[in-house]
């Protein structure tokens, strides 16, 4: 898409998958060696205010998701990518990268877990999740920043993430605030009724007639992400509440700590 000559990252996918490359060596390696004689940092203030910046960058995104397209004419259908310099068509492409940019701030998740000690919680999910979608993303923006056959899980990732990074302010507020955390169990619910919209959403593209989206490939990838992640969430759901393996602990002892 010549509309992203010359902006940040852009230029080649190699940028973006040395990042990724040294998150995961770091989370998976280098930061559990440099940490295990240390104590762990208690980085309280500054994941509140991570945790509201989150917030407050998903509800602008899901803003500017809405006036570039999901709310002033998509038709949750065959809607393909607009390559005008409209002003629309503009908006949806910075958006797009701004998605795209917002998935390497969501790396310090996992290097707060592994700052913290907290190697437990950098499970095969969680370094996946992070990993794929900065590098997938790339793709999506270079060659079809936009449509909303493109955007729908974008634009409900960033609805989750409202949610769910919410839920990291207020437990990392400290624990008399915990008692309103209650919710913890409906966050997961929350992930997979996302998973299983987007998979319906982008599954239309195999029943529809003559729908000229311009990357099909892209369309298979993010149909495979949804249900990919749709399983990987479900299997989570199982062994974390119905086999009762990791319970909310406002279930065991009425408060919920995992910040």
């Amino acid at each position: 898409d010549p509309r992203l000559e010359g902006w940040p990252l852009m230029s080649s996918p190699f940028p973006t998958t040395f990042i990724i490359g040294s998150y995961i060596y770091f989370v998976t390696s280098l930061g559990p060696k440099l940490m295990e004689n240390k104590k762990p940092f208690e980085l309280r203030q500054i994941m509140t205010f991570y945790n509201f910046s989150v917030v407050a960058l998903s509800l602008y995104m899901t803003y500017e998701f809405l006036m570039s397209g999901w709310a002033t004419g998509y038709s949750f259908r065959c809607d393909i990518v607009d390559y005008s310099r409209s002003p629309t068509a503009l908006r949806m492409v910075r958006t797009c990268w701004l998605y795209f940019f917002s998935k390497f701030i969501e790396l310090l998740d996992t290097i707060f877990f592994v700052l913290r000690k907290k190697n437990n919680q950098v499970t095969f999910l969680h370094v996946f999740h992070h990993s794929i979608m900065p590098w997938t993303w790339w793709f999506g923006v270079k060659f079809a920043a936009g449509s909303g056959l493109g955007t729908f899980h974008a634009l409900l990732n960033c609805i989750v993430h409202v949610v769910m990074y919410t839920y990291y302010g207020i437990c990392s507020l400290g624990p008399a605030y915990h008692k309103y955390l209650w919710w913890k169990k409906y966050m997961t619910t929350i992930q997979l009724v996302q998973f299983i919209m987007i998979t319906v959403h982008i599954g239309q593209i195999y029943i529809m007639d003559d729908c000229p989206y311009q990357y099909p490939i892209f369309m298979f990838i993010i149909w495979l992400y949804g249900s990919m992640f749709l399983v990987l969430f479900l299997h989570f759901w199982y062994h974390a509440y119905t086999k009762g393996q990791r319970l909310p602990k406002m279930a065991r002892n009425g408060i919920n700590k995992d910040q």
